[in-house]
């Protein structure tokens, strides 16, 4: 069921699978919005409540129009659902949310599984001539170069057209402008990643950016009784490159947690 949920100063496009299960709430990464878990939705929804969202500017959610924080508007997604406990299963920047959230309010955290993960307070996810070269083609107005730049960087595992992961880039990359001046970062995680006490598995791409994969590495060493799985046919977007090899790896954490 579809749903529109009132975040502070805005809302929010969301689905609630409904259902009975452990609930499951899903979130993106910065360079796609929700869709990038159809591919996996049949086998989850069997088995479990599963919610997904698009975050502010991506998707089916408006721009943002006030400051606001990735984590708080989790947090408000929970309660609007009223959901106490959740397993997450995070996306790049929607692995940083979960990942915060685990260590903000455990109690609502039931197990992580992180695919391609950022998280808050790691320097050097991204290389200062990237972001010098998303600058000089943002200026241009060449979403073309912007979109072939990101595919390069984080969509190597592709072939042919690849059209999806086009679509999903295309639609994505205005929202890395729209959103940057409003979104409130959270709190620095990645010192505090010993902390976390919940079942996780992380999921790196062997073809992703290689400043992804040192990252991801070191929080995995840093996660107790973190299992590191590594996906040799994924970059950044492994839902749409192992669509099935996730949901597995989703589908087992559930039943360590449950």
């Amino acid at each position: 069921m579809e749903n529109v949920v009132p975040v502070q100063g805005g809302e929010l496009w969301a689905d609630d699978s409904g259902g009975d299960g452990l609930p499951l709430v899903l979130l993106h990464s910065g360079i796609g919005d929700s869709r990038l878990w159809d591919a996996l939705l049949p086998r989850l929804v069997e088995r479990h409540r599963v919610v997904r969202y698009d975050v502010r500017g991506f998707g089916r959610s408006p721009q943002p129009t006030t400051t606001y924080s990735l984590v708080q508007d989790l947090v408000e997604v929970l309660d609007h659902f009223g959901l106490s406990r959740v397993v997450l299963a995070g996306s790049s920047m929607g692995g940083a949310t979960a990942v915060s959230l685990a260590l903000d309010a455990p109690e609502r955290v039931a197990g992580l599984a992180l695919f391609c993960p950022g998280v808050t307070g790691y320097e050097g996810l991204s290389s200062p001539e990237f972001m010098a070269q998303v600058e000089t083609l943002a200026k241009a107005g060449d979403m073309d170069g912007l979109v072939a730049l990101a595919m390069g960087v984080w969509g190597r595992a592709g072939v042919g057209e690849d059209a999806e992961a086009v679509d999903q880039l295309r639609r994505s990359i205005p929202a890395w402008f729209t959103n940057h001046a409003r979104q409130v970062p959270d709190a620095p995680a990645f010192d505090r990643l010993d902390e976390l006490t919940v079942p996780c598995v992380l999921a790196l791409g062997e073809q992703d950016q290689a400043e992804v994969i040192r990252c991801n590495e070191a929080m995995a060493a840093r996660i107790a009784g973190c299992r590191l799985v590594r996906m040799a046919g994924s970059d950044h977007l492994p839902t749409l490159r192992e669509p099935e090899t996730v949901a597995d790896l989703v589908l087992e954490l559930c039943e360590r947690v449950g």
